[in-house]
Protein backbone atom coordinates (compact mmCIF):
# COMPACT_ATOMS: atom_id res chain seq x y z
CA UNK A 1 0.00 0.00 0.00
CA UNK A 2 1.18 3.77 -0.52
CA UNK A 3 -0.54 6.92 0.70
CA UNK A 4 -0.28 10.37 0.65
CA UNK A 5 -2.50 13.07 1.72
CA UNK A 6 -2.41 16.80 2.18
CA UNK A 7 -4.80 18.95 4.61
CA UNK A 8 -4.98 22.82 3.84
CA UNK A 9 -7.10 25.61 5.48
CA UNK A 10 -8.90 28.33 4.12
CA UNK A 11 -11.75 30.79 4.96
CA UNK A 12 -14.20 29.10 2.17
CA UNK A 13 -17.58 27.73 3.39
CA UNK A 14 -18.04 23.91 3.41
CA UNK A 15 -21.13 24.41 1.54
CA UNK A 16 -19.11 25.81 -1.59
CA UNK A 17 -16.37 23.45 -1.41
CA UNK A 18 -18.89 20.67 -1.34
CA UNK A 19 -20.54 22.48 -4.20
CA UNK A 20 -17.54 22.16 -6.53
CA UNK A 21 -16.95 18.61 -5.11
CA UNK A 22 -20.69 17.31 -6.57
CA UNK A 23 -20.81 19.28 -9.61
CA UNK A 24 -18.61 16.66 -11.31
CA UNK A 25 -18.24 19.06 -14.29
CA UNK A 26 -16.32 21.78 -11.96
CA UNK A 27 -13.74 19.12 -11.53
CA UNK A 28 -11.47 20.29 -14.47
CA UNK A 29 -11.48 23.94 -13.54
CA UNK A 30 -10.13 22.89 -10.19
CA UNK A 31 -7.71 19.67 -10.71
CA UNK A 32 -5.80 20.64 -14.20
CA UNK A 33 -4.64 17.08 -14.35
CA UNK A 34 -7.97 16.10 -15.41
CA UNK A 35 -8.95 16.84 -18.97
CA UNK A 36 -12.73 15.52 -18.98
CA UNK A 37 -14.84 13.79 -15.65
CA UNK A 38 -18.41 12.38 -16.58
CA UNK A 39 -20.84 10.65 -13.63
CA UNK A 40 -23.76 8.88 -14.43
CA UNK A 41 -26.75 10.08 -12.14
CA UNK A 42 -26.20 12.03 -9.01
CA UNK A 43 -23.30 12.34 -6.63
CA UNK A 44 -24.33 9.43 -4.60
CA UNK A 45 -22.89 6.39 -2.81
CA UNK A 46 -22.18 3.79 -6.08
CA UNK A 47 -22.67 6.14 -9.18
CA UNK A 48 -19.91 5.12 -11.84
CA UNK A 49 -18.22 7.58 -13.85
CA UNK A 50 -15.18 8.33 -16.40
CA UNK A 51 -11.93 10.33 -15.40
CA UNK A 52 -10.07 11.51 -18.46
CA UNK A 53 -6.07 12.38 -16.73
CA UNK A 54 -4.42 14.51 -19.26
CA UNK A 55 -2.78 12.79 -21.48
CA UNK A 56 -4.34 9.68 -20.69
CA UNK A 57 -7.31 7.13 -21.75
CA UNK A 58 -10.14 7.52 -19.71
CA UNK A 59 -10.62 5.39 -16.60
CA UNK A 60 -13.49 4.31 -14.93
CA UNK A 61 -14.72 5.41 -11.34
CA UNK A 62 -16.87 4.97 -8.34
CA UNK A 63 -18.00 6.96 -5.84
CA UNK A 64 -17.88 4.89 -2.60
CA UNK A 65 -18.84 7.29 0.28
CA UNK A 66 -20.43 10.62 -0.03
CA UNK A 67 -21.27 12.34 2.85
CA UNK A 68 -22.87 15.74 1.99
CA UNK A 69 -20.79 18.58 3.07
CA UNK A 70 -18.01 16.22 4.94
CA UNK A 71 -16.36 14.53 2.10
CA UNK A 72 -16.80 11.77 -0.33
CA UNK A 73 -14.35 9.22 -1.54
CA UNK A 74 -13.62 7.19 -4.82
CA UNK A 75 -12.21 4.61 -6.27
CA UNK A 76 -10.61 3.69 -9.58
CA UNK A 77 -9.33 0.00 -10.33
CA UNK A 78 -6.91 -0.59 -12.89
CA UNK A 79 -6.54 -4.22 -13.12
CA UNK A 80 -4.15 -4.22 -16.06
CA UNK A 81 -1.58 -2.64 -13.56
CA UNK A 82 -2.74 -4.30 -10.42
CA UNK A 83 -4.11 -1.57 -8.28
CA UNK A 84 -6.68 0.38 -6.98
CA UNK A 85 -6.01 4.15 -6.65
CA UNK A 86 -8.86 5.44 -3.77
CA UNK A 87 -9.26 9.77 -3.63
CA UNK A 88 -10.56 10.43 0.03
CA UNK A 89 -11.97 14.14 0.06
CA UNK A 90 -12.50 15.12 3.38
CA UNK A 91 -14.15 18.54 5.03
CA UNK A 92 -13.85 19.43 8.92
CA UNK A 93 -14.42 22.87 10.25
CA UNK A 94 -12.15 23.90 12.92
CA UNK A 95 -11.42 27.35 15.06
CA UNK A 96 -13.95 28.73 12.41
CA UNK A 97 -11.81 27.77 9.34
CA UNK A 98 -12.66 25.06 6.53
CA UNK A 99 -9.63 22.25 7.03
CA UNK A 100 -9.70 20.41 3.32
CA UNK A 101 -7.91 17.09 3.37
CA UNK A 102 -7.11 15.06 0.00
CA UNK A 103 -5.89 11.90 0.95
CA UNK A 104 -4.65 9.47 -1.97
CA UNK A 105 -4.25 5.39 -1.26
CA UNK A 106 -2.90 3.39 -3.86
CA UNK A 107 -3.51 -0.63 -2.99
CA UNK A 108 -3.80 -4.01 -4.88
CA UNK A 109 -0.78 -6.67 -5.46
CA UNK A 110 1.47 -4.35 -7.71
CA UNK A 111 0.62 -1.35 -5.21
CA UNK A 112 4.40 -1.41 -3.19
CA UNK A 113 6.16 -1.34 -6.56
CA UNK A 114 3.71 1.19 -8.91
CA UNK A 115 2.67 2.74 -6.12
CA UNK A 116 5.77 5.18 -5.53
CA UNK A 117 5.55 5.86 -9.53
CA UNK A 118 2.07 6.44 -9.65
CA UNK A 119 1.90 8.42 -6.79
CA UNK A 120 5.12 10.75 -7.56
CA UNK A 121 2.53 12.66 -10.01
CA UNK A 122 0.43 12.85 -7.24
CA UNK A 123 2.11 14.24 -4.30
CA UNK A 124 3.25 17.28 -7.13
CA UNK A 125 -0.61 17.99 -8.07
CA UNK A 126 -2.38 17.47 -5.12
CA UNK A 127 -1.30 20.69 -2.92
CA UNK A 128 -1.50 22.95 -6.01
CA UNK A 129 -4.98 21.31 -6.90
CA UNK A 130 -6.02 21.71 -3.30
CA UNK A 131 -5.51 25.42 -3.68
CA UNK A 132 -7.17 25.98 -6.74
CA UNK A 133 -10.22 24.38 -5.14
CA UNK A 134 -10.14 27.00 -2.33
CA UNK A 135 -9.38 29.87 -4.25
CA UNK A 136 -12.47 29.25 -6.49
CA UNK A 137 -14.58 28.94 -3.85
CA UNK A 138 -13.61 31.64 -2.35
CA UNK A 139 -14.45 33.69 -5.82
CA UNK A 140 -17.51 32.07 -5.91
CA UNK A 141 -18.45 33.39 -2.85
CA UNK A 142 -17.31 36.82 -3.37
CA UNK A 143 -19.41 36.97 -6.47
CA UNK A 144 -22.54 35.45 -4.68
CA UNK A 145 -21.61 38.46 -2.02
CA UNK A 146 -21.63 41.08 -5.11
Amino acid sequence: MWQFEHTITTKAKAETIWNLYSDISTWTEWDKGIASAWLEGSFVKGARGLLQPVGQDPLPFELTEVNPLQGFSDVTDIPNAGIQIHFTHVLMESAGEMQVTHRVTIRGINSEQLGPKFGAHMVKGIPSTMERLVALALDKERQNEA
